[in-house]
């Protein structure tokens, strides 16, 4: 998921936010200053529900941002680097670049989201209760309780036993405990995950049926949700295995031919389009990768523009390019390269360009890798 825009940074980590996110904060604040609050605290100036409507869903995704912050926290502890966080329509998301290095790792970065989540639902519940007692009543005590109510429901939904939930990462963690297989404890998780994603489906669709209202499609759409990011998990798991053992030099095209970022499209066009056989070309300086062009990128230039227009003009820049060392576990590589619009590496040794991964060397890696796993097994 990626940042419409940047926020800071927090412990180190970048924080992002997509667009997505006005949608769920506008719906929350509307649901609470126009039904919720109104309802339960009657004959209150407009002004007032909109207030404590709006600061307690800016208080709610500041509890989500605390949530994900801790997964980054625990996960850069125990080595894994975190590429940053981005809040979304279903909440957020830390980006781990890497997988945990044992069972009690992953245990650890999955549950202390739902913990900071849970500690955060006590914390307000904690306040609602203390002023109630004290005899303080009304409007914003039920902006507190409500804050405690959705922390703590947060923190169960999350720890349910599926991926791509916290709970989902809790299971494979168990799961690799008692198994001593990573990948089968992944696939045990996502296959957790897409039967939890059909019954939310279900479920929603029973009670829009019933006509509870649109609350019941938002738990349709967050089981959609659940199917599609199982189903990825499972085959990032199953990539993962095959491609396990290998390095960014076992399948990486060496030396690869490069171009001048100053050429124009018409040259690349005319000298380099059918005589270079791949679908994107490095472009360099003095052997350092500074750009990344592709046949959609240069597809993209009117005919009537191309001798005007630089390959630099069009190319993927070099701050957004991925670079990868020959030695680095070609499954760390992955996760970044997902995130790539181009779907490519630049493999540098010393800054120089030794080579480029492109999907399809993956794809025969992975072909590789399964067979070599199938092998494996009829080994065994």
């Amino acid at each position: 998921m990626r940042a419409s825009f940047r926020i800071g940074r927090i412990a180190g980590v970048p924080v992002g936010v997509n667009w997505s996110v006005l949608v769920i904060f506008l719906l929350i604040a509307w649901g609470l200053s126009a039904n919720q609050f109104p309802r339960s605290y009657p004959d209150r100036p407009t002004w007032a529900y909109v207030l404590a409507g709006l600061s307690a869903a800016v208080v709610f995704f500041l509890g989500l941002l605390a949530h994900e912050v801790s997964h980054a926290v625990v996960a850069r502890r125990n080595g894994i680097e975190v590429g940053g966080i981005t809040l979304w329509l279903f909440g957020g998301v830390a980006e781990l670049r890497g997988e945990a290095r044992s069972p009690g790792a992953e245990l650890r970065i999955a549950g202390v989201g739902p913990l900071v989540s849970l500690i955060i639902g006590v914390f307000f519940g904690g306040i609602a209760v203390l002023l109630a007692l004290a005899g303080v009543h009304g409007l914003w005590l039920g902006a507190l309780a409500w804050l405690a109510g959705i922390n703590i429901l947060l923190a169960v939904f999350n720890a349910l036993p599926a991926a791509p939930l916290d709970g989902g990462r809790l299971l494979r963690a168990a799961v690799w405990k008692a198994t001593g297989d990573r990948t089968r404890a992944s696939v045990v998780a996502a296959r957790a995950g897409w039967i939890l994603g059909v019954l939310l489906i279900g479920l929603g669709l029973w009670q829009f049926l019933r006509g509870v209202g649109f609350g019941g499609l938002w738990l349709a759409l967050i089981g959609w949700f659940l199917i599609g990011a199982a189903g990825m998990e499972e085959r990032q798991a199953r990539t993962g295995s095959a491609l396990r053992g290998m390095r960014v030099a076992d399948v990486m095209t060496p030396q690869p031919q490069t171009a001048s970022a100053e050429m124009t499209v018409a040259d690349f066009v005319d000298h380099y389009l059918f005589a270079y056989r791949h679908s994107a070309l490095p472009l360099t300086e003095d052997g350092r990768p500074v750009g990344l062009v592709t046949l959609d990128r240069v597809r993209g230039v009117p005919a009537d523009r191309r001798a005007a227009t630089t390959l630099a003009e069009v190319a993927c820049r070099a701050d957004q390019l991925v670079l990868a060392s020959p030695d680095e576990p070609l499954t760390d590589l992955l996760p970044r390269l997902s995130e790539c619009a181009d779907g490519r590496a630049l493999v540098v040794t010393d800054q120089r360009l030794v080579g480029i991964v492109s999907p399809s060397d993956i794809s025969r890696a992975v072909q590789r890798g399964s067979l070599r796993d199938q092998v494996t097994a009829g080994h065994h």
